[in-house]
């Protein structure tokens, strides 16, 4: 048994203490390109009153502060002082550091992906974060497109996943591999819908253009038998998104890209109330058809969600879908194969 350690027990425990219908005072630090995607939906959100933003980079926050009307912190923990909670949008190496000292004043916290740097400094800060009675959400951002979240409660149960998500080469994000740039949402997603430990990883990779992994992919064996095929690259010159889920008597496609859906499913019973065309006869077998269905799906702004869902479960005093635990356990997973990898090509 490879990894058991960090799964969920009971995601939607109650945090009584923190049950809170006020608006949610929330502060961001970093404020680079994504960050200032986190300032302006922040700015929307009718549970959230946006206190102030920091960044190291003092003349890109003067620019995001004036141009969303935001408070300028010339000191982080001034900022923290002030908030209920920290959204934390730095580069992975300052995310430990950062995520206590907010803890430990007594914020609630949004990490991006990953959660950390090592699995030391997540279980650290999972101790702090229930010793304190305090939320821990990481930026899994997959959680939350329309897409997935049309399938994740379909009943599902992979025998067989194969994800692909390829990328052109971008230098942001190369301080880590491809697997915690990258790949990193796949395995939380993989883990979200498998629930089994793993008992067996194969993997491979290989640097291109920069100091790390570019290039990915790994093999991965459950307990329960489903099997993962998951590929990550970000050299590639067109985007990919893309997983299918095998399961009994039910294939199904999801396009984290295009944010679209299909399903093949064999029935035994033809149904009445369905397009013909979406019904195709078996072949060799005279009472089983395959129905295909392309759900409409409602797009939605994930980031917007996702950071709504934060605020949301803190006034609520609940666990977030993505809480630490999750966030550990793919980063556990994703430091697996990265170790794998790291020995094969030394």
């Amino acid at each position: 048994m490879i990894l058991s350690s960090f799964r969920k027990v009971n995601s939607r425990c109650k945090f009584s203490d923190m049950a809170n219908h006020n608006l949610i005072k929330i502060g961001v630090i970093g404020v680079g390109h994504l960050g200032r995607f986190h300032v302006e939906q922040l700015s929307t959100l009718e549970n959230v009153e946006l206190i102030g933003i920091f960044d190291v980079n003092t003349e890109e926050c003067k620019k995001v502060g004036a141009q969303f009307s935001v408070s300028i912190f010339s000191d982080a923990d001034k900022l923290m002082e002030v908030c209920d909670a920290i959204s934390i949008v730095t580069p992975t190496t300052y995310h430990f550091e950062i995520a206590l000292e907010a803890l430990k004043m007594g914020c609630h916290v949004f990490i991006e992906k990953p959660i950390t740097e090592t699995i030391e400094q997540a279980q650290q800060l999972l101790n702090h974060a229930e010793a304190n009675h305090k939320i821990i959400q990481v930026g899994h951002i997959e959680r939350f497109n329309p897409a997935f979240l049309h399938v994740k409660n379909k009943n599902l149960s992979p025998k067989f996943v194969e994800i692909h998500r390829l990328a052109q080469f971008n230098s942001r994000g190369t301080d880590v591999p491809v697997i915690l740039d990258l790949m990193i949402h796949d395995i939380d997603i993989l883990l979200s819908m498998v629930n089994s430990s793993v008992k067996d990883i194969q993997a491979s990779g290989v640097k291109v253009v920069s100091r790390t992994v570019d290039i990915a992919n790994a093999r991965i064996l459950f307990e329960n038998g489903c099997v993962a095929n998951i590929t990550a690259s970000r050299i590639s010159k067109e985007a990919m998104r893309k997983m299918r889920i095998f399961q009994e008597a039910t294939y199904t496609t999801v396009d984290f890209l295009k944010k679209s859906v299909e399903v093949y499913h064999v029935v035994d019973k033809c149904p009445i109330d369905m397009d013909e065309n979406f019904i195709y006869p078996l072949e060799g077998h005279d009472k089983k058809y395959i129905i295909h269905e392309k759900p409409e799906i409602l797009e939605h702004n994930a980031l917007r969600e996702e950071l709504k869902h934060f605020a949301t479960v803190i006034q609520q005093g609940e666990q977030p879908d993505v809480d630490g635990q999750s966030a550990a356990a793919a980063l556990h997973l994703g430091l697996e194969i990265q170790k794998i990898i790291d020995n094969s090509i030394a």
